[in-house]
């Protein structure tokens, strides 16, 4: 299950060490990489599945709650390597520390980009160290319950994982986290919810729901529409405009945040130094609660 960085070890906040465009102070950089890969992108179409090609506009309603976008990101600007903040001032990225496995390190810069209409994470070693990136698309606002919607698509790049996570705005793990979509770039991806209240000090671990997550097979290089509905009486996850699961027992009751992870595989599994390739998010889009029913 995927929780962020540290998160086993820090109960407090962490917000003062991920600073927006922030390097941490003291740890060590990584060499700038020459050059970039020119990408060949698939069709904007996608799979026919992925019926959400265009980005939603405006509110809508779901489940008896009627929500109204407070992010709406299409990636309009392009935005070389190292250009994101500065394009996209009021997103917030990761950067100088290592990611969850503890295998990769935050390299916005050496990782971001922005062209053709969308957010490229181009993960990659610079000699033996994976270079990895998380982008939050709208910044540290955060808010209890939400709807959050994103179309991407991932080359099968073994070593490395991407995950879409609702996080405390506290960074206090034990308040819950939500993933999806989540998956290793060569696997399949399934959604899960973390129990408030369920971190457990012995194993320094959460409990996630559903304790048999619904598994969509079939990889992750197809453009999907992966979507999060977070209310009151449960978290429930769409794939491709379709319910997947509906989570009654797991449901984070303090305001959260999105992020948007390419890293490494969480398990002891090395990364191949010769691994390399993209995440492309083609938009996301978030919602609250329309303040009529706060």
């Amino acid at each position: 299950m995927q929780h962020e960085p540290g998160a086993r070890h820090r109960m407090t906040t962490r917000r003062s060490f991920l600073r927006r465009g922030v390097t941490i102070a003291g740890i060590a950089g990584v060499a700038v990489v020459a050059g970039t890969t020119a990408v060949v992108l698939p069709t904007r179409a996608g799979d026919s599945t992925a019926r959400a090609e265009r980005m939603p506009t405006g509110a809508l309603e779901s489940e008896g709650t009627r929500w109204v976008p407070y992010l709406a990101q299409d990636f309009d600007l392009d935005a070389a390597l190292g250009e994101l903040l500065a394009v996209y001032p009021r997103m917030a990225e990761y950067s100088g520390m290592r990611d969850t496995s503890g295998k990769g390190l935050y390299s916005p810069d050496q990782v971001v980009s922005v062209h053709d209409s969308v957010l490229d994470f181009h993960l990659r070693s610079n000699g033996s160290q994976p270079l990895v990136a998380t982008v939050l698309p709208a910044g540290y606002r955060a808010y209890t319950h939400q709807r959050v919607s994103i179309r991407y698509r991932a080359d099968e790049v073994p070593g490395y994982k991407f995950v879409m996570i609702l996080w405390p705005l506290s960074g206090d793990w034990n308040e819950g986290e939500i993933d999806w979509p989540e998956g290793d770039l060569t696997g399949d991806v399934r959604p899960v919810s973390a129990i408030p209240g369920s971190y457990d000090p012995a194993t320094e671990a959460m409990t996630f729901l559903p304790e048999d997550p619904t598994v969509v097979s079939g990889g992750q290089t197809d453009w999907h529409v992966a979507t999060v509905e977070w209310t009151a009486d449960a978290v429930r996850f769409y794939w491709d405009d379709e319910l997947l699961e509906t989570v009654p027992g797991a449901v984070p009751t303090t305001p959260m945040r999105v992020t948007l992870q390419a890293e490494t595989i969480i398990h002891d599994a090395e990364v191949p130094a010769d691994a390399s390739g993209h995440v492309l998010v083609d938009w996301v889009v978030a919602y609250r609660k329309s303040r009529a029913q706060s």
